[in-house]
């Protein structure tokens, strides 16, 4: 039947979205301060060899004078994981909110260049604090030390705001066919959902679980996925939808006090849907179908999943394409609320 046909229905993101995004990559150097041991700093004492061990690293600098960079560093990550999302080595953004993005990137490279000429200016003397704190091995410091100039070369943010299109015409055609260009567009869709459903959880572990009252700070988290979704409308059909869930629950919670009741199982019953990627497009399905929010909502507030999934028309399980893991700083989802 029609429900078994669409059990195991792909979404993907066309490539005309491509006019509406605009690629960004990051790059955001932060100085280790760590040098590798070498056999001198041990004193002539034997070793395990190569083969068995690897020596580890030292620390030359005061890690806590290196924490506002990785700090801003992961400001910027988050900021644009807020707007963006995930796309080849770094993301794509909507096009008509690339001013804004931009003005922001600025305003924290802005404080990372002037953080880092503070740090520089004391850099000589910060070292010999840090040996005269470890002065039992200072030797080893000392002698693995680097000048300022090398340090400076190791501080920086930069960034590149680009258009992607894709390859139409080449005497090769295979150079054409197999771009990959298709592939990374088509998952798009897919990994905003899985983003949405990493952020839901987090969401839901540090805001709503266990919780029958919360303050109306709970809100802010749910603002911050709305307005991600709503810059992103064009990347799937189902994605707006979704942003109209989240919206009518926002706007069902009374203005003033503490949310309890009925009003916290309403946004604990949205921030489960938006956990799951699945369930977040059943649930937008019914609203492109001509269900009302509130129709949702109500079934959302009856814990009843199933209701909002009777038609035949709404697959029961959507796969959604892999999101492969990227290598990316280690860095908290700070920001979020």
């Amino acid at each position: 039947n029609r429900k078994e046909e669409n059990m195991n229905t792909i979404i993907r993101s066309d490539i005309k979205i491509l006019d509406s995004l605009l690629a960004l990559n990051l790059n955001i150097s932060v100085w280790s301060a760590r040098k590798k041991m070498c056999l001198e700093d041990f004193g002539g004492a034997e070793l395990p060899p190569e083969d068995l061990a690897s020596l580890g690293s030292k620390r030359i600098a005061d890690p806590d004078s290196l924490k506002i960079f990785t700090t801003l560093k992961a400001r910027a990550f988050n900021y644009l994981d807020r707007h963006g999302i995930r796309f080849m080595s770094g993301w794509a953004i909507p096009e008509d909110k690339a001013g804004d993005i931009i003005d922001e990137l600025i305003r924290i490279r802005e404080t990372f260049l002037h953080e880092k000429e503070t740090f520089l200016a004391d850099y000589d003397q910060s070292i010999e604090n840090w040996i005269n704190r470890h002065c039992k091995w200072g030797n080893i410091i000392r002698e693995s030390t680097v000048g300022s100039d090398y340090v400076r070369s190791r501080l920086s943010f930069s960034w590149q705001l680009y258009k992607v299109s894709p390859l139409t015409d080449h005497d090769n055609p295979n150079a054409v066919c197999e771009s990959g260009l298709n592939e990374e567009v088509e998952g798009l869709a897919g990994t905003l959902f899985n983003e949405i459903a990493n952020s839901a959880t987090e969401i839901w572990q540090k805001v709503y679980a266990g919780k029958d009252t919360v303050t109306h700070k709970a809100l802010s988290p749910l603002k911050t996925l709305h307005q991600k979704l709503c810059g992103l409308t064009f990347v799937e059909p189902h994605v707006a939808p979704v942003a109209s869930l989240i919206q009518t629950a926002i706007n069902s919670i009374p203005a003033k006090g503490n949310i309890t009741g009925k009003d916290i199982l309403l946004l604990q019953g949205v921030v489960s849907m938006l956990r799951d990627p699945s369930s977040m497009l059943q649930h937008s399905q019914r609203l492109i179908e001509g269900h009302s929010p509130q129709d949702v909502m109500s079934a959302l507030l009856a814990n009843d999943v199933f209701a909002v999934c009777q038609s035949p028309d709404i697959p029961a399980e959507i796969s959604l394409p892999p999101v492969h893991q990227r290598q990316s700083a280690n860095i908290p989802n700070i920001g979020l609320w």
